[in-house]
C-alpha cells in the first residue's frame, strides 16, 4: 500500500527524472514563464546528476537564505492561525474531542506551482476547513526537489479557518529515484551534535509563515545508526522550532529501514514519541489500531494524534474502508482520519469541469450523499461530517463573507463584473459555511451550493434554488459573537429572473444547539431579476433587553408567498458594532521586474509597503482611459504577480491601483504604480 501511493504520488508530481548519482555543486534552470513566481522547493544538499528539466530548477536547502530569495515575497503567508471552537455538533453521530482530520493534497506538480493563483477557475479550492485539524501541502519527486514549502495562498486560506499547515519532506524509495545520501545529508550532524538542516527548516517555516513539517522517510537501506539520528533529528525539530507540529509517517523504523508497520509500536514509536502526531500506513486493521491507541496512552498522548491514512487517491468516496474499526458508531473513536489526496474530488470531475461542479463533489466527499450534514445518510461512505464535530472561527468582530470560495469565472465588486477573466486565489477566500447545507422546512428542501453565475463580491455567492411551499431556515454559521446595543447585520441579496418573490429574514441563536432561532425581516424581493438589493438590520435594539448575549449561529429564512419556484441569491453577509473604518494607504508602490509579452502585454512583479489599520488583503485594479478600472488580482502579502497586463487603445503608459481592504471589504485610497510600454 505504501509502494502504491508513494508510485501514485511521484508521478502526480512530475518526476523530471530519476537520480542516478549526486553532483556536488548546485544547477538551476530558468522557470518556464520567465517572472513568474512558484512555491519553493529543495534537496536537502547535493543534487541529482545531469540537467534539470525544462521548468525545473534544482537548490540546496543548505545554502538557501531568505536574504538571497527574491521569490520569498510572494510565498510568504500573512494571515495569523485563527483560534477556534467546537459548536455542539451537527448530528448525533458526530463528536467533538475524538477524532479529528488530516489530509495530504496535492494542489498542483512540485514545480511550477504558482506562489499566488492563475488565471484559472479549475483548481482545487478547498473549502471544507471545519473538519480540518491539519493539512500537509503535499509533494516531491527525486527529479525535482524533495522539500517542499507551501504557497502563501493555501496558508492564508487555512490560517483564515484555525487548520494549521505542513511543508513536507518527501525521501522517496530507491525504485523511484530515491538516494540513501539524501536521508543521511537531512539528519547530518554538526560538531556539536546539532542538525543544521534542522535549524534551516525551522527557518523556512518561520519565514514562509506555516506552521511545521510532515517527514516521510521511504528511502531503504538505512542501519540503527541512521535510525537513531532520524529519531534525534525529529526531536530537536520539534524542540527547537517551538510552536511548529511535526507529523512523521509511518515507513523507517528505528532500526533505520525502511518497514510500513500499519499501526503504532515499537519499531516506530520512538519517532511518534519525538513528533506530535503520526501518519499510520494504510495497510491498518481494527486491531491493530486497538493496540496503537492503548500503547500512544500508556505514552501519555492521546490516541487521537494517529491518522489512520485512508487512500481516497483513486476512488474518493467508493473507497472501502473498516470504519466500524476507526469511528465506532457505538463506542469512542479509535482513531483519527488521516486522508490521502482528498483532491480525488477535483481531478476526477467528469465532462465539464466548472466550479459548481466541483464544488458539489467535494461537498459530497465531506458530508456524504446525504445534502443535509444534521441528517447524515447511513451508507457505506462515513463522510467526516458523519463523525467529526466540526469547528468554526466566528468569535471576534467584524465579520463579513461574500461567500467567495477562492476562484471564479470573474470578479464581482457591489454586484459589478470588474473582470472577465476566470482565476483561483485561495487567500482571497473567505470564512464559508462550515456546514453544507443545514436546511429547516416543513416541505420540499430546496437546493443549496455556491454559484458562479453573479456575485455581490469576489467569483461566487450562495444560491437557494427550488420550490418553497412552506418557509425554509438555512443554517449558515455557527458563532460567539458579542451582542450590543451597537450591532449590526448586513446582508447583499437579490433573486434571479424567471424567480417567484420572496421575503426574507435575519435568523439569529442566541443558545448553544439544538438552535432556537429568532427571525428579524429583512426585506420582501419582488418576481426577479431586478438587481441587488442590500438591508442593514440593527440586531442589538431589534432583540431589545438582549445585549450581552452571544451571537451562537447565523442563518436566513426564506418564504415565497406563491410556492415558488425561487431562485435567490445571498451575496454577503457582515456582522460589526462599529462604522466601517478604511485602512491606510499602502506604502510606496513599484514595479520590480517586468517583461514584455509580444502581444500587447507585459507580465509584472509589484511591491509595495504595509498599510496601517486591519488589513485583510490587498486589490490591484488597472485604471482603464476614460476613467474605468478592471481588477487584476489580490494577494494578503506584499508582492503579487500580474501574468498578462493588457495594454489599452495604445496607451503610452499604464496605472496600476494598489488598495488595502479590510474585514468588511472597505478599500482604502490607492498606492499607484505605472507601467510604461
Amino acid at each position: 500500500m505504501a509502494h502504491r501511493a508513494t508510485r501514485r504520488h511521484v508521478l502526480m508530481a512530475g518526476a523530471a527524472g530519476v537520480a542516478a548519482a549526486v553532483a556536488p555543486a548546485a544547477r538551476a534552470a530558468e522557470p518556464s514563464g520567465g517572472l513568474q513566481p512558484y512555491a519553493s522547493y529543495w534537496y536537502p544538499r547535493s543534487l541529482p546528476s545531469g540537467s534539470p528539466g525544462p521548468g525545473v530548477r534544482w537548490r540546496s536547502l543548505s545554502e538557501w537564505r531568505p536574504e538571497d530569495d527574491a521569490e520569498l515575497p510572494f510565498n510568504r503567508a500573512s494571515v495569523p492561525l485563527a483560534a477556534r471552537f467546537t459548536p455542539p455538533p451537527a448530528n448525533g453521530t458526530a463528536r467533538g474531542g475524538q477524532a479529528r482530520v488530516s489530509a495530504l493534497v496535492s494542489f498542483a506538480t512540485t514545480s511550477a506551482n504558482p506562489s499566488q493563483g492563475s488565471a484559472t477557475a479549475d483548481y482545487y479550492a478547498l473549502t471544507h476547513w471545519a473538519y480540518l485539524d491539519e493539512l500537509v501541502f503535499w509533494g516531491g519527486s527525486s527529479g525535482e526537489g524533495l522539500i517542499l514549502a507551501p504557497n502563501a495562498p493555501v496558508v492564508d486560506a487555512a490560517h483564515r479557518n484555525g487548520v494549521p499547515v505542513l511543508g513536507t519532506v518527501f525521501l522517496p524509495p530507491e525504485a523511484y529515484g530515491g538516494q540513501l545520501r539524501w536521508t543521511r545529508e537531512l539528519v547530518h550532524r554538526d560538531a556539536g551534535g546539532g542538525f543544521p538542516l534542522a535549524g534551516k527548516l525551522i527557518q523556512v517555516a518561520r519565514a514562509h509563515g506555516f506552521d511545521g513539517w510532515f517527514l516521510n522517510a521511504e528511502t531503504g537501506g538505512g542501519d540503527a545508526r541512521l535510525g537513531a539520528d532520524m529519531r534525534d533529528f525529529v526531536e530537536h525539530l520539534r524542540t527547537h522550532g517551538e510552536g511548529l507540529r511535526i507529523t512523521w509517517y509511518d515507513a523507517m523504523a528505528i532500526s533505520g529501514d525502511v518497514a510500513w508497520q500499519n499501526e503504532l509500536n515499537d519499531r516506530n514509536a520512538p519517532f511518534f514519541r519525538a513528533a506530535d502526531t503520526m501518519f499510520v500506513n494504510f495497510g491498518w486493521n481494527r486491531a491493530g489500531l486497538e493496540a496503537s491507541g492503548k500503547l500512544a496512552e500508556r505514552a501519555r498522548r492521546s490516541r487521537y494524534e494517529l491518522w489512520a491514512g485512508i487512500d481516497v487517491e483513486a476512488a474518493g468516496w467508493d473507497t472501502r474502508v473498516d470504519w466500524d474499526a476507526l469511528v465506532p458508531a457505538d463506542g469512542p473513536h479509535t482513531a483519527s482520519y488521516g486522508f490521502y489526496r482528498p483532491e480525488w474530488t477535483w481531478k476526477s470531475l467528469p465532462g465539464e469541469r466548472t466550479p459548481a461542479a466541483f464544488h458539489a463533489r467535494d461537498d459530497r466527499l465531506w458530508t456524504g450523499p446525504s445534502p443535509d450534514p444534521s441528517r447524515p445518510d447511513p451508507g457505506p461512505w462515513r463522510a467526516p461530517a458523519a463523525s467529526v464535530a466540526d469547528r468554526s472561527t466566528l468569535t471576534v468582530l467584524p465579520f463579513a463573507t461574500s461567500f467567495n470560495t477562492g476562484h471564479g469565472l470573474g470578479w464581482y465588486e457591489r454586484g459589478r463584473r470588474t473582470s472577465d477573466a476566470a482565476w483561483n486565489h485561495l487567500g482571497l477566500q473567505d470564512r464559508l459555511p462550515g456546514r453544507r447545507w443545514v436546511v429547516h422546512t416543513a416541505g420540499a428542501r430546496p437546493a443549496v451550493g455556491f454559484d458562479f453565475a453573479d456575485a455581490w463580491r469576489g467569483g461566487s455567492s450562495l444560491l437557494l434554488d427550488g420550490g418553497l411551499g412552506e418557509a425554509a431556515t438555512v443554517e449558515l454559521y455557527a458563532a460567539r459573537l458579542p451582542l450590543t446595543r451597537a450591532t449590526v447585520v448586513e446582508l447583499a441579496h437579490r433573486t434571479d429572473p424567471g424567480s417567484a418573490g420572496v421575503r426574507v429574514e435575519l435568523a439569529v441563536a442566541l443558545e448553544e444547539g439544538p438552535y432556537r432561532f429568532v427571525f428579524l425581516p429583512a426585506g420582501v424581493l419582488p418576481p426577479g431579476g431586478r438587481g441587488w438589493s442590500t438591508a442593514a438590520l440593527r440586531v442589538g435594539a431589534l432583540l431589545h433587553g438582549r445585549a450581552g448575549r452571544t451571537i451562537r449561529a447565523l442563518g436566513v429564512r426564506l418564504t415565497a408567498p406563491d410556492g415558488g419556484p425561487v431562485r435567490w441569491r445571498l451575496g454577503g453577509l457582515a456582522v460589526r458594532a462599529t462604522a466601517p473604518r478604511a485602512p491606510g494607504r499602502p506604502g510606496r508602490a513599484a514595479v520590480t521586474a517586468s517583461r514584455a509579452g509580444g502581444d500587447g502585454t507585459a507580465a509584472l512583479r509589484l511591491a509595495w509597503g504595509a498599510a496601517t489599520g486591519r488589513v485583510r488583503h490587498y486589490e490591484l485594479h488597472q485604471a482603464l482611459p476614460g476613467g474605468g478600472f478592471r481588477f487584476l488580482g489580490g494577494t494578503c502579502g506584499h508582492a503579487y504577480y500580474v501574468p498578462a497586463l493588457r495594454r489599452t487603445d495604445g496607451e503610452a503608459a499604464t496605472r496600476i491601483d494598489v488598495r488595502a481592504v479590510d474585514e468588511l471589504y472597505t478599500a482604502s485610497a490607492a498606492a499607484s504604480v505605472t507601467h510604461r510600454w
